[in-house]
């Protein structure tokens, strides 16, 4: 035992002690504080909704332009109100390309002859804009919908939007706005910060051992520490100093939340439960013992650094699943997929941080998610054991696939 709380001690001063570490700990907070102080500055002096910042930062404003088309279906007879100044009409298409030239129009639609069997419609423009091409084309949308609907201006609003659906949830639940940018802005920083936390203290644990083990610092270690010994020591002082990276990142991201809605302003949408900030530490701890465990697993298979980052992307993939579906977690949370990537031991981390920044996550799927996520790590501490052993952190052979069963094996 006083070995392993000498590896701790050695351990977790050569890490807080780094500049690097100690700038990375104090960094992000400030610059939250900082991003949240201009937004406050920015409200106070424009008045203006702190979503309207978000907005022209995340994308500027279309602003409304006019267009010209010429239908050579015969299907229009007028443009719908309200779109006077957005469409005008061409009777042919050299005199709506002389309109662009001109600069009078800054784009025009051609209404093809069989349109009511193709629907097809050509969208000329001057310049290449494709995300344009497809967010603009709501004029002609409305143009043409009137058109079908005979000029009956609410049938064409409906059959533009058919249907308008009101969500009624028999379990409490807090209601956000979906279309507040900030619903969706929130639980990405969760998502990011929990990747970062948990994969910066595993790697932390990987490069102790390969570097230990380049430098022929074990050998010195193994006649006085016994390999489980050496192993305990790592993971419990590289998990301290992972969970006092989260513990001030997300203490004080809360902290800032709770002051910016009450100076700020910042609505509904930038809150968070403080069961939150439990549930975070508790699926830091277990996610940082399974990927910590693998990186250890690693680390001792592995002659050199170079191998070992070769192999860290394999160990890494399952945390990068959630960050392929983070929008579908986000628009979707109780989707079968979000559930699913939420309870999965290996995606559970990050993936329940996220729906839980989203949405309210039922208690059975938390705790079932906690609970695999505990035996897996157990599992794979017990594992790694296996490959802590003198024999496979002393060789200097490569990886191979009969070598790494041998080692789990205890052989």
């Amino acid at each position: 035992m006083n070995k392993i709380l000498l590896v701790l001690k050695t351990e977790l001063i050569n890490v807080i002690t780094r500049r690097s570490f100690l700038i990375t700990l104090i960094l992000l907070p400030v610059i939250g504080g900082i991003i949240l102080t201009a937004i406050s500055a920015f409200q106070k002096s424009s008045g203006a909704d702190p979503t309207d910042l978000l907005d022209e930062l995340m994308g500027p404003k279309t602003e409304i332009s006019l267009e010209g088309f010429v239908d050579r279906s015969g299907l229009v007879k007028s443009v719908p109100p309200g779109y006077e100044n957005q469409l005008a009409e061409y009777t042919t298409e050299e005199a709506a390309r002389n309109a662009l030239e001109d600069g009078t129009i800054t784009a025009y639609y051609i209404i093809e002859p069989d349109f009511m069997e193709t629907g097809k419609v050509v969208y000329v423009r001057p310049d290449f804009n494709p995300l344009g091409a497809t967010v603009e084309t709501s004029p002609v949308e409305a143009l043409m919908a009137y058109a079908l609907t005979d000029e009956d201006i609410q049938l064409s609003y409906r059959v533009q939007d058919p249907v308008n659906v009101t969500k009624v949830n028999l379990a409490p639940e807090e209601e956000r706005d979906a279309e507040n940018p900030l619903t969706f802005f929130l639980p990405y920083i969760v998502t990011f910060l929990f990747y970062t936390v948990i994969l910066s203290a595993s790697t932390l644990m990987l490069n102790s051992v390969t570097n230990e083990k380049e430098n022929r610092v074990l050998e010195i270690l193994m006649t006085s520490v016994k390999p489980i010994e050496l192993l305990t020591g790592k993971i419990i002082a590289l998990g301290i100093t992972g969970l006092l990276q989260t513990v001030v990142w997300m203490g004080s991201g809360y902290v800032m939340l709770l002051f910016s809605n009450k100076r700020f302003a910042l609505g509904d949408a930038f809150n968070l439960p403080p069961s939150v900030l439990v549930w975070g530490i508790l699926f830091f701890l277990l996610g940082y013992a399974v990927y910590a465990s693998l990186m250890a697993g690693v680390g001792a298979l592995v002659p050199n650094v170079r191998e070992a980052s070769q192999l860290t992307t394999v160990v890494i993939m399952p945390m990068i699943v959630p960050l392929m579906f983070i929008s579908v977690m986000i628009n979707a949370p109780n989707s079968p997929l979000a559930v699913f990537l939420s309870i999965f031991p290996l995606t559970a981390p990050v993936s329940m941080m996220t729906r839980m920044a989203a949405t309210s996550v039922p208690l059975w799927q938390s705790g079932l998610a906690a609970v695999l996520l505990a035996a897996t790590a157990w599992l794979l501490v017990q594992a790694t054991a296996k490959l802590f052993r003198a024999q496979t952190l002393l060789t200097g052979q490569g990886v191979n696939v009969v070598g790494f069963l041998k080692a789990l094996a205890g052989k």
